[in-house]
């Protein structure tokens, strides 16, 4: 503990430079023209002023406190909610909330997660381009400069990064722009725009720091593997993978990261610097506070229960000797959902009866006097499943802004795992070797300890990578992208999808189970196969930019 308190405290002066950087900008986003609280002509002349800078890149757009929508992609918002729009988890504000509409078939140009989405992109984009532009008029160490650029020029490429795999043709804008100039701008070419990404991303990750050469006080800051692993997102999204393989593999071959043996802990404030977290969003209790406590805890801790996993979700962790789980296997317990299952459960979900920080977690749908009372009514679960992960239990500060727990951008896990796919998916011979240095890893850790996977038939080992993926990265705020990439989202997007089974309850839902074992039923979606895989450009830009249109 002592040790987490000395890191976070090397941290403050940092976050407090971001937090004081205020960042303003028109109605079209696309104005390329950030304005803070200096004098533009009298700041860039010291190196201290251009770590204010660079924290303002850092920062972006980021709102602390609760959201509704995402302010950034970095933020719990952005993150985890986006899980709601998978088939993870469900947003209790209900069908018309704006994550669900990304895939229930009621996609439109008004809607508010893709506009503050893109908001979050362009306005990240425009202080990059701005320090990009100023930072070679300060007089400093060329060795601090290049790193303080390549930082710039990742976080930049991170935008265009997401703006490529939801939106694929955008603009591309690599300077500062004017307001009749933003005005104007058409779009680039996906295959643009995914050059423009490798590129900065291969250049960027040549002048950054390895993650073992960086300081406790660096800590979230950008790495080198952090550069990389960004490289190899976008080689495994446009299928090169072979590409995809050796960018992955030069991350392990550094030995820098490593698979924690403590899942739970590396999601919370006990455990987060841990050196599996590669590049995490920083929050501070009191300054930037995580406001995801407040969003996602049950009601019995005083949260608004937003975050809802999916039985479909849930019902992926196996019983612990590895055998697919089964309702009607004797080993399941509705009455300890956990018991006898991947260790991996317990330490991403809530369920009925569990213990957390001290209460019972009971959500039992004919338990009317609990305040987690599974219902379509209560400010509680719709599904049955509550979230553990990325908590503290212990900690008992304002849920808005007294929670200092990072949130995880890229871990080592998805490292391996990635790595594994990409070898997998460029006809490359898979090991036994292979598999126990990177699922296996995963699989073995310490707190886990699943049996290791021995099959190495690309048909049949794909399904388990896949799976391993979901239950490994599950809520990290990946699995909408991981569908869209593997062409499945709209096939996934489809039907109902239900909650938690409660065998001996009176009331399971207003839908009768198919399948006989008592699920509680949450909701449908119709995703549109051919038209909601692209998002369309927000309405509030192309009413001022109808050439966006084209």
């Amino acid at each position: 503990m002592k040790t987490y308190k000395r890191i976070k405290n090397t941290l403050t002066s940092f976050l407090l430079i971001s937090i004081l950087v205020g960042i303003s900008s028109c109605s079209d986003e696309l104005e390329q023209y950030p304005k803070d609280q200096f004098d533009k002509e009298n700041f860039w002349t010291n190196e201290a002023n251009a770590m204010i800078g660079l924290a303002g890149v850092y920062r972006g757009n980021i709102n602390y406190g609760t959201q509704v929508n995402p302010s950034d992609w970095w933020t719990y918002c952005g993150l985890v909610f986006f899980e709601h729009a998978t088939d993870n988890a469900f947003d209790r504000r209900g069908k018309n909330a704006n994550q669900n509409r990304l895939t229930n078939g009621t996609l439109l140009a008004n809607n508010a997660v893709i506009r503050t989405y893109w908001e979050g992109s362009y306005i990240r984009i425009a202080i990059a381009n701005d320090f990009l532009e100023n930072i070679g008029r300060v007089e400093m160490d060329e060795t601090t400069k290049s790193r303080m650029i390549a930082e710039a020029r990742f976080i930049r490429a991170c935008q265009y990064f997401y703006l490529s795999q939801f939106w694929g043709s955008v603009p591309l804008v690599k300077n500062t722009l004017t307001p009749d100039e933003a005005n104007i701008v058409t779009k680039n070419p996906k295959s643009e725009i995914i050059n423009f990404v490798i590129t900065e991303f291969s250049e960027a990750a040549a002048d950054l720091p390895r993650y073992k050469d960086m300081t406790a006080s660096e800590f979230g800051r950008a790495s080198k593997q952090a550069a990389l692993a960004f490289l190899g997102r976008i080689y495994l999204s446009e299928g090169r993978y072979s590409d995809a393989a050796t960018t992955y593999k030069q991350i392990i071959d550094f030995g820098d990261n490593i698979i924690d043996p403590d899942y739970a802990s590396i999601f919370n404030t006990t455990n987060e610097t841990s050196a599996e977290n590669i590049f995490c969003v920083q929050y501070y209790e009191g300054l930037a506070g995580n406001a995801l406590p407040q969003h996602a805890l049950p009601a019995n801790k005083g949260g608004w229960h937003i975050v809802n996993p999916l039985e479909s979700l849930a019902s992926q962790y196996d019983f612990t000797d590895g055998t697919p789980f089964s309702y009607d296997d004797p080993r399941f317990n509705s009455h300890n959902m956990a018991e006898n299952r991947d260790p991996r459960f317990a330490a991403t979900f809530l369920y009925d009866g569990c213990i957390f920080g001290g209460n019972v977690y009971d959500c039992h749908p004919d338990h009317s006097s609990s305040v987690d009372q599974l219902t379509y009514s209560k400010q509680a679960t719709r599904t049955g499943y509550g979230l553990r992960k990325f908590f503290d239990e212990n900690f008992s500060g304002d849920l808005r802004t007294g929670y200092g727990g990072n949130l995880p951008i890229i871990r080592y896990a998805e490292v391996l795992l990635s790595y594994l796919e990409a070898e997998l998916e460029a006809g490359n011979p898979i090991t036994q070797d292979l598999l126990d240095m990177t699922i296996n890893k995963t699989r073995g850790r310490e707190s886990v300890q699943m049996p290791a996977i021995t099959e190495t038939n690309p048909e049949l080992l794909r399904p388990m990578l896949r799976k391993e993926r979901r239950i490994e990265l599950a809520l990290e705020g990946v699995r909408y992208w991981d569908l869209l990439r593997w062409g499945i989202l709209g096939e996934t997007m489809q039907g109902d999808f239900w909650g938690a089974s409660f065998p001996d309850a009176e009331n399971t839902g207003k839908v009768e189970d198919p399948t006989g074992h008592s699920r509680w039923w949450v909701d449908n979606k119709a995703f549109r196969i051919g038209e909601d895989e692209v998002w369309p450009i927000p309405e509030s830009e192309t009413n001022i930019n109808p050439g966006l249109l084209d």
